[in-house]
């Protein structure tokens, strides 16, 4: 009788397994799309279906999980003292044009409320990331977060729509647009 390949680590295996399915699924959404199959990332992540939907019980539960694994590397962003809305512009385009169709996914599905918290998490970086940018003069004063907002959303929606040959170039146009619409004004 052949050796089972995978040995049953139970309940210990859990959270690896958690974290080389959300890395599984992050690839495999980005090489074949959000429709890709499920079994392409448990496979990819070297578990079972059946821990796959233990840990996701469906789609947009992965996707979620993955959307807040980005946010989780924002937050951690946004902690460091020296970073910029600018470096927030610039880790939001490299996410998403690694993971553009998670954008298509979540806009459609921004209503669940397993992914309502996702723009919550967004917008309390985002405030505190403007804070000390406008406290330092590099953002104008007449800036909000819900600007912020809007500009991330507009660019990663852009960057989904993208052929993505092209996304690199989109996402520094812009960046640059944002730059100069969120320069302090002579007058301030």
């Amino acid at each position: 009788m052949p050796a089972n390949p995978k040995t049953n680590r139970g309940p210990s295996a859990g959270p690896a397994n958690r974290r080389a399915l959300i890395a599984a699924a992050r690839a495999v959404f980005a090489e074949d799309g959000f429709s890709a199959p499920l079994s392409a990332v448990a496979r990819r992540a070297g578990v079972g279906q059946g821990s796959l939907y233990r840990h996701f019980p469906d789609r947009i539960a992965l996707a979620v999980a993955v959307f807040d694994d980005n946010i989780t590397d924002l937050e951690a962003l946004g902690a460091r003292p020296d970073a910029r809305i600018a470096d927030l512009f610039d880790q939001v385009s490299e996410q998403a044009i690694g993971s553009t169709a998670l954008i298509d996914m979540i806009t459609s599905e921004r209503h669940d409320p397993r992914a309502e918290h996702l723009g919550e998490r967004i917008a309390a970086v985002a405030d505190r990331m403007l804070a000390r940018d406008q406290a330092h003069g590099r953002i104008a004063a007449h800036v909000v977060t819900d600007d912020v907002m809007l500009s991330v959303a507009m660019l990663a929606f852009a960057l989904s729509q993208t052929d993505p040959a092209e996304r690199p170039a989109v996402a520094e146009r812009a960046r640059r647009i944002f730059r100069d619409a969120f320069a302090p004004r002579a007058r301030e």
